[in-house]
């Protein structure tokens, strides 16, 4: 009887072992191969470089409180766009910190404009408090206090919005945004820089 359990076991500890080898090393290898070689941008996690220096990654939310620049939506990720803390802040639309938090952030924005509308993303914070885009709306919804910090005429400003904004895939999976670390590094690059 105990011979007949050994060979019973022994083709499920070799299978255990022949897949956890195929699928925990060789599968995850051969992936990260690939991706390195097709989309090497991507794979190393989408960087963005500035004199040879990495600035952050596309994907991931930075904070921008400058009058000068764009700002991100808000962020409950830990202290604010924290990587290692990726989270909501679990607060529902009962919450009554949620209500205060939101009522001063769009006194904060109004403070900045005199426009009654203050589109909800600017507001709001994503699921995963990381989130690196902004509604077009949000972006035009700004235009005028970043025209003013950096004194430029709007127009310039709103060519440069109109062309940072990314369509939908494939036309329909998504929304219309903007990535604000993109389009803050193309304000940049444009000359218009300095400081009042």
């Amino acid at each position: 009887m105990g011979k007949d359990i050994l060979s019973s076991l022994r083709p499920a500890i070799v299978m255990a072992l022949l897949f956890g080898a195929l699928l925990g090393l060789g599968y995850p290898l051969a992936m990260t191969g690939i991706g390195q070689m097709l989309f090497p941008a991507q794979a190393n996690g989408s960087l963005l470089r500035q004199d040879g220096r990495v600035i952050g990654s596309s994907l991931i939310g930075q904070n921008f409180s400058e009058p000068r620049y764009f700002h991100p939506r808000p962020s409950a990720a830990g202290k604010g766009y924290d990587a290692l803390a990726s989270s909501g802040s679990n607060l529902g639309p009962t919450s009554q910190a949620l209500t205060d938090r939101v009522r001063a952030d769009v006194a904060t924005l109004h403070r900045n404009t005199s426009d009654l509308f203050v589109p909800s993303d600017l507001a709001t914070t994503s699921a995963s408090g990381l989130d690196p885009h902004i509604s077009p709306e949000a972006a035009f919804y700004q235009l005028d206090r970043v025209a003013r910090a950096r004194r430029m005429p709007p127009a310039r400003l709103r060519g440069l919005i109109t062309q940072s904004i990314e369509r939908p895939l494939l036309g329909f999976l998504g929304e219309p945004r903007v990535n604000v670390l993109e389009l803050n590094r193309r304000l940049d690059g444009i000359g218009a820089n300095e400081r009042p």
